[in-house]
């Protein structure tokens, strides 16, 4: 059994295709395929059905990938620590970042990034919760910036920030004029909201039972949804209805399009939290980009400079 063995079987599940891991892996699928073959005939067990237009993995090879995963970062710990003199902050990290986050943390984060770490330039990847917490798994990614809850086994989430929801309305809405708006009064509303898939869209109907209780009875059919908040902000400003948005996503120059009131207290929020493997070795690169989302100045929310890792 050998690392590049490991490399391989971990490619072909990210890929789910030989052909397509051969490439990621720079060698050719026969190769890659003769290889993975003799992996398989050491171990005495089958890690992947062939056939058809894609490799499913076996229920053993799932459990062998994910162990064949740590021991390539232990591999690559060894590495770090025989070359103790390398600076943590050279080199692309690898960031992954939700929807409803990135267009508005992204643009103050990176500018503090470069005063703190100039060598260190993000590769960045957009994506669903869901996603990202698979790609944080598999080493595609080396943290992930998301909103709580978040538990995954094998992984250490540091508190950013916590983030109110504001209501949105049309322009001339009888809302507008309200100091605050609590939030059973939603269930009356028509209320755009994101699509299934995005953990914004939980987060809102968490808050507000009615509403969640209405949005069940009418199905999918009786609802006004948007594929981003882009889009929703859009809809609203159109006169579809109001909706529920993350204070970040606001700006000054949204002042023409739509209004904004905060809800009455005690006010929905988003604790948004920096995720990464607890065995990922670059720990000054992680606290590095820690300090910058502290440092981006990002409006409209509370630091949480003083909390503790959650394990």
């Amino acid at each position: 059994m050998t690392l590049t063995e490991l490399r391989y079987i971990v490619a072909v599940s990210r890929e789910r295709h030989f052909g397509r891991a051969a490439q990621s892996c720079f060698v050719s699928q026969p190769t890659l395929s003769i290889a993975i073959k003799k992996l398989e005939d050491e171990l005495g067990v089958t890690l992947f059905e062939r056939g058809g237009t894609e490799v499913a993995v076996t229920e053993i090879g799932e459990r062998i990938v994910e162990q064949a995963q740590r021991v390539l970062e232990e591999a690559d710990t060894i590495k770090q620590l025989a070359g103790e003199q390398q600076n943590e902050l050279v080199g692309p990290l690898k960031l992954g970042v939700i929807f409803t986050i990135g267009p508005y943390l992204l643009p103050r984060l990176i500018p503090a990034l470069r005063i703190l770490a100039p060598n260190m330039p993000l590769i960045l990847e957009e994506n669903y919760t869901a996603r990202l917490a698979e790609m944080l798994k598999r080493g595609e990614v080396d943290a992930i910036i998301v909103a709580d809850p978040f538990d995954e086994p094998g992984t250490v989430a540091y508190p950013l920030y916590d983030e109110p929801f504001v209501v949105a309305t049309p322009k001339g809405h009888p809302f507008e004029k309200r100091k605050a708006i609590r939030t059973c009064e939603l269930a009356d509303e028509s209320v755009l909201l994101l699509t299934q898939g995005n953990c914004f869209r939980d987060q809102v109907l968490a808050s507000c039972s009615e509403l969640a209780s209405r949005q069940n009875h009418a199905g999918l059919a009786g609802m006004l949804q948007g594929s981003s908040l882009n889009t929703i902000r859009h809809m609203v400003a159109s006169g579809m209805g109001v909706t529920v948005l993350p204070n970040t996503s606001v700006g000054p120059a949204d002042d023409v399009l739509f209004s904004t009131v905060p809800f009455a207290a005690p006010a929905p929020q988003r604790r948004v939290l920096l995720v990464t493997r607890k065995q990922f070795f670059r720990k000054s690169a992680i606290t590095t980009l820690q300090q910058a989302v502290f440092r981006s100045g990002l409006p409209g929310v509370t630091m949480l400079e003083d909390e503790t890792a959650l394990a």
